[in-house]
């Protein structure tokens, strides 16, 4: 398998420049979904299991769910900060330093689990309540440059489903027992 394919299972972010509503509440019901395939996906891997990384000096499946749930919450800042102020600076934070701390290392997974359902509620709850307008509000990132509403939340789906495909990946890749094996 490539390595570019091992990084990115699903291809590279590529926004919707013209999303519809249809779109948009797609966008919603994939949020709202994340945290149960993401259980589903990891219940039945032990502990060592976790700490095996997705490719050749890669992140670990830990790593990346705690990453997962750090991403999220500055993405849910971000979106609250674009519905209340003139296009906003994002901010960002090292990544990979943050996969050095301790939490990423000793903290179960189940926490940033819950966490990720948590803010995916928060953040549901606020997409519900948006109009058109709103969701073409637009903050200032370092990668993505200027973006809306809309963009950040396509990427915040995707991010995710990154990530899940990335751990999807390692365990076919493994041949560990899924779920669907059990059934």
């Amino acid at each position: 398998m490539s390595e570019d394919l091992l990084r990115y299972p699903i291809g590279k972010f590529e926004p919707n420049l013209s999303p519809t509503w249809h779109n948009r509440h797609q966008l919603v019901q994939q949020i709202a979904s994340i945290g149960t395939e993401l259980r589903e996906l990891v219940q039945d891997l032990t502990l060592e299991q976790l700490k095996v990384p997705y490719r050749q000096e890669g992140w670990c499946i830990q790593q990346i769910i705690h990453h997962m749930a750090d991403n999220d919450t500055n993405a849910c800042l971000r979106l609250k900060r674009a519905l209340t102020e003139d296009q906003p600076v994002a901010s960002s934070y090292r990544e990979d330093r943050f996969a050095e701390l301790s939490d990423y290392i000793d903290a179960p997974v189940e926490w940033s689990i819950t966490l990720l359902e948590a803010l995916h509620k928060k953040i549901i709850i606020v997409l519900n309540s948006l109009s058109e307008e709103q969701y073409r509000r637009t903050l200032q990132t370092g990668p993505l440059g200027i973006i809306t509403i809309d963009t950040a939340v396509e990427r915040l789906v995707w991010h995710n489903q990154h990530h899940m495909a990335q751990i999807k990946s390692l365990i076919e890749r493994s041949c560990w027992r899924t779920k669907e094996q059990h059934i």
